[in-house]
């Protein structure tokens, strides 16, 4: 056992939600006003999938093309190194854990090493997810923002994440955001949850 009190571990709120929900957008107003450090474990694995002659990346790019969840192993690695080679103490992981395997490689590989302090949930219906996405696809160029490929990750959010919300639920430990409101009055409702956890 770890003989760090969960006090000084580093702190963590995981931010989840489907795909276009809006859960990026928000983490950037919450790292400005409360100085958190934001980890998108899509965007480490992304920046991972770029580096020329990673491994790493070559079997992430798979994944993807696939539609499929990336080994947790590997995105529980990007996120500690993240958080190592970071000077803060506070965090939001954005898009992690999406299902059970990556909960429970969290708990394996994270659990004495970080201290989880709440979920904040975006919920958002899927009309409303798909339409961003697409629009955010014509100027992002992101390979995942087609119609195709959304349909994977929407059904596979509703089959896999929707169970880790629940687990969270009966933890007391879920702020449930209405992400279908404005930026702004999401962001209110955002920062009252924020202080409710911290």
């Amino acid at each position: 056992m770890s003989s760090l009190s969960s006090s000084s571990l580093p702190k963590v709120i995981f931010v989840l939600g489907g795909p276009g929900a809006g859960k990026g957008t928000q983490c950037l107003k919450i790292v400005e006003n409360f100085g958190y450090v934001h980890l998108s474990a899509g965007e480490l694995l992304r920046a991972e999938r770029q580096r020329p002659g990673s491994k790493v990346g070559e079997q992430i790019e798979d994944h993807i093309r696939k539609g499929s969840i990336v080994p947790v192993e590997i995105t529980c690695t990007l996120l500690e190194n993240a958080m190592k080679e970071s000077d803060k103490d506070t965090f939001l992981i954005d898009g992690f854990p999406r299902n059970k395997d990556n909960l429970d490689g969290w708990n394996r590989q994270m659990g004495e090493k970080a201290h989880v302090k709440g979920v904040l949930f975006f919920e958002c219906a899927e009309d409303v997810c798909v339409n961003r996405c697409l629009e955010r696809g014509k100027q992002s160029g992101r390979s995942d923002d087609n119609e195709d490929t959304l349909k994977k990750r929407i059904a596979t959010y509703n089959e896999s994440t929707l169970p880790i919300i629940q687990y969270f639920d009966q933890m007391k430990m879920v702020k449930r955001i209405d992400a279908s409101k404005t930026e702004q009055k999401v962001y209110e409702e955002v920062e009252a949850a924020l202080k409710e956890i911290s």
